[in-house]
């Protein structure tokens, strides 16, 4: 029995880690997708709900899943929410970023997360995910002028107030990929109504970008982060998941040159090893 115990927790540590590798992947596709498809913000956040949604229904029918009816139809509440948080968390985080900028909104919609995770789920608050937020906050550059204006922290909450919501639905999901499903679907459709204000249709280079988008860092990501719900405590895959930032940043040192300081590399140094020690606490 112990030894199960074991292995499903190793397999359930290589889902989150694998999920927190795919999201960092996903702020240089959103990136590129303002760059070159001439799309807004909640139009990008739609686009990647919506296509995450066609990728996951396609794997549904090359993986024979079963109907999707009786299993919306015995939680209807449960997915409309989940959708509702993978909506807030995305609007939140980029609402939040013209108030006080990326590094401030990162900072606080990523580490505050596990906090509202934990308290949720009522578990500890460990001092692994204190450090682990500590590094977050060293790693991300620092925000400059303007970092403290209450309403993009509030906006960066909501965000993490969201994430934290689908986190804890999720919790012991029996099929991740069709809760997944139904979660983006939900998501995609409140969505639409504010993605079309701005424009929805985007330029053709951005259709590869979206495609790209809504496989990796949403529907392969989310869909092995529910998976890691089945065998990990919330609060421990929410802190794994914080590896995030750190292959963000390293793809932004190796892809777009960006330049890391010594307090970047400290912080993700931090950051790492938190999770690891997190991890063997498990």
């Amino acid at each position: 029995m112990h030894h199960r115990l074991a292995s499903s927790s190793r397999r359930g540590f290589l889902y989150v880690t694998l999920a927190g590798i795919a999201w960092g992947t996903g702020g240089p596709t959103g990136a590129l997708l303002f760059d070159h498809a001439a799309l807004g913000s909640t139009a990008v956040s739609f686009w990647r709900l919506a296509a995450a949604a066609l990728w996951l229904a396609l794997a549904r029918l090359v993986l024979r899943r079963a109907p999707i009816r009786p299993l919306l139809a015995a939680s209807p509440v449960r997915y409309l929410l989940t959708g509702l948080g993978l909506a807030v968390c995305q609007l939140g985080y980029f609402a939040a970023i013209p108030q006080v900028g990326v590094a401030v909104a990162t900072v606080v919609a990523l580490g505050a997360g596990p906090f509202f995770i934990a308290l949720g789920a009522r578990e500890r608050i460990t001092p692994a995910l204190l450090a682990a937020v500590a590094g977050l906050a060293l790693l991300v550059p620092s925000a400059g002028a303007g970092s403290a204006a209450l309403l993009g922290i509030a906006f960066a909450l909501l965000s993490a107030a969201g994430y934290a919501l689908t986190t804890l639905l999720n919790r012991n999901e029996p099929d991740p990929i069709s809760g997944a499903f139904l979660g983006f679907v939900a998501g995609a459709a409140l969505l639409l109504p504010l993605a079309t204000i701005d424009g929805i249709i985007p330029t053709a280079p951005g259709w590869p970008l979206i495609a790209y988008f809504g496989l990796v860092p949403t529907a392969l990501a989310y869909t092995l982060f529910y998976a890691s719900l089945t065998t990990l405590r919330a609060s421990t895959a929410a802190v794994i998941a914080l590896i995030e930032p750190v292959v963000a940043a390293a793809l932004g040192l190796f892809l777009f040159h960006e330049h890391l300081t010594t307090l970047s590399l400290v912080g993700a140094a931090v950051l790492l090893a938190a999770v690891v020690q997190h991890a063997r606490r498990e």
